[in-house]
Formats: structure tokens, sequence, C-alpha cells
């Protein structure tokens, strides 16, 4: 087992894919913090991971707040003398188009995604460099917030906002020896329930059968379990050349998301007037023009969702 002698923490890890995280982390040998906002969850995730010889303890807190961040990393540190590894995974969705959405919707999303990412890598980090532990560190991103999707203005720029976060940290934390990355996952889970285009693959995986060969290859959708690998690997000492990237993973894909750079540059002396825009920038612009938005293949007439 690769991450034998570990020690790991996973936000959100009462359920769904932050459970498949904390549950392959102990497979792999870590111990694990398990974290959620209800305690009877908590409890039961922490048992999944004992029951089968693992190691596990559960912390029953919100992520967002410094607090919570610190109670984490101490946990860890009491309970199994250190601590290696960090899994921000806690996320609320809170979906309204632009008009509806409300104060409380983009602030409840911005702090458990954004700032409870931002919190609990700082404490972490905080005690990698003050332990010299070349810790790993593995935050999650979205499509969404690499592409935009309709009505999830706070959640976009929360995942948005994450990676930008992986890029600057993976400087800051270069000299330590600690690693940070996003991963970007598609899989089933109680977010993508109510899609009805996933509807045939969320409908197998909870029959316990196997998804669709269209959703795990062309669309790369998958379940849980096939995010996990991902994160255990990003987490040992293999992935110690790995840092500041934002990497895709569903059903049988694995991507390397690149970083936002110009597709099209040009100079003119005397600098970019607004005649100037209307003569010659406006062309550059409208000839690169960028599209936004997750783009679906359609689905085959055997998986369309049932009337």
């Amino acid at each position: 087992m690769s991450l034998n002698g570990k020690v790991a923490i996973v936000t959100g890890s009462g359920a769904g894919l932050g459970l498949a995280y904390a549950q392959e982390l102990a497979r792999q040998g870590a111990k694990v913090v398990i974290n959620d906002v209800n305690e009877d969850v908590t409890k039961q995730a922490v048992e999944s991971i004992t029951s089968a010889g693992g190691a596990a303890i559960g912390v029953t807190a919100p992520v967002g707040s410094t607090e919570t961040a610190e109670k984490l990393v101490n946990a860890a540190v009491e309970e199994f003398g250190t601590l290696d590894i960090l899994v921000n995974n806690a996320g609320i969705l809170r979906d309204r188009s632009l008009l509806k959405m409300s104060d409380d919707d983009f602030d409840a999303v911005i702090n458990v995604h954004l700032r409870g990412t931002f919190t609990c890598v700082r404490a972490a980090f905080a005690y990698f460099k003050e332990n010299e532990i070349k810790g790993r560190i593995v935050t999650i991103g979205s499509p969404t917030g690499q592409r935009g999707n309709f009505g999830q203005t706070n959640y976009a720029a929360a995942k948005a906002g994450i990676v930008g976060m992986v890029r600057t940290w993976a400087l800051e934390m270069k000299r330590a020896g600690v690693t940070v990355n996003a991963i970007i996952p598609v899989a089933a889970t109680a977010m993508t329930e109510t899609v009805p285009y996933f509807s045939a693959a969320i409908e197998a995986d909870k029959a316990g059968e196997a998804m669709p060969a269209f959703f795990r290859k062309e669309l790369g959708f998958g379940t849980a379990a096939d995010v996990a690998g991902l994160i255990a690997f990003l987490s040992s000492d293999e992935a110690a050349n790995i840092t500041g990237q934002a990497i895709g993973v569903g059903g049988d894909r694995l991507q390397v998301w690149g970083h936002p750079e110009p597709v099209a540059t040009e100079f003119r002396e005397g600098g970019w007037s607004y005649e100037a825009m209307q003569s010659e920038g406006r062309e550059l612009i409208e000839n690169n023009l960028q599209d936004v938005g997750e783009k679906f293949l359609e689905l085959p007439a055997e998986l369309q969702p049932k009337a």
C-alpha cells in the first residue's frame, strides 16, 4: 500500500465523491480524518473505513472558517501524530440564474468552496512547513469552473478561483517540497442526479450495473470510484514532480487541462484607441471568439431520458 504511515484529511467526506476519496486513501494505507456537517453521516463514513480494517476518525463541522480548518489539522495530529495529505472536497450548491441569485446564495457557496479551500490549505501548509513535511494537497475543481454553466454564477466563480489559487500556491510551496493540484472530476453524484442527460448512467450506477460505454468513453463520465485513484496517486510520493496542475478524470478518461493562454496577439504602433479598435481590433477579436459552457454530445436514441 503506497500510503502506509500517511495521515490524510478529506473535507466533505461523509458521502459521495468525498467518501470514495477517503475510502481509497484508507485502502492505500492512509489514516483518515473524515469531515461532514452531519454527525450521523460522519460516524457512518468512519465506520465504513474502520470496519474494513482501516483507521479513521470524524470531525463534524462546516468547512469555511479558520476555526474549522485548524480543528481538522489538530484532530489529525492529536489522533494520528502528524498530517501528510489534505483533500479539499467540501461543497454545496445554490443554483439560480443571475437575477434570481440572492446574496446568501452567492456567499454560502463561496464560503464553503473557495474560502474553505483557502483556510484549510493555509492551516495544512503551515503545519507542513513548520514540521518540514513534503505534504500533498489536492483541491477539487469542476468543468463549470473551467468553462462556465448556466445558473451557476457562484459555483463557477468558486471553482475557477480554486484553480487560480492552486497555480499561485504551487509557486509558493515549491521550496518546501509541498505539491498542490486541482482535479476536475466528472462523475455520478447527488449534484448530477437531477440532470436528465445523465439519467441512463445514474440509473445503471444505482442498480450496481456498468454504465453504458457512451458515458464512460465518449463523455468521460463515471463513478466516484473512477476519480478516487487519481486522488490517491496525487497524494503519494510518486507524484512529487506534479504540482500546479488541473487534471480531469471521469469514466475511462484522464485529461490534463491547459492553463489559459492567448489565442491571438497583434501589436499596433501607438496603441489601441477606440478608432483603432473599430478599424483593426474588432476583427482580431471577432475572428478568435472562444466558446463558453460545456458541450455535450448528442445521446444515442437508446440512452435518451424517458419521458
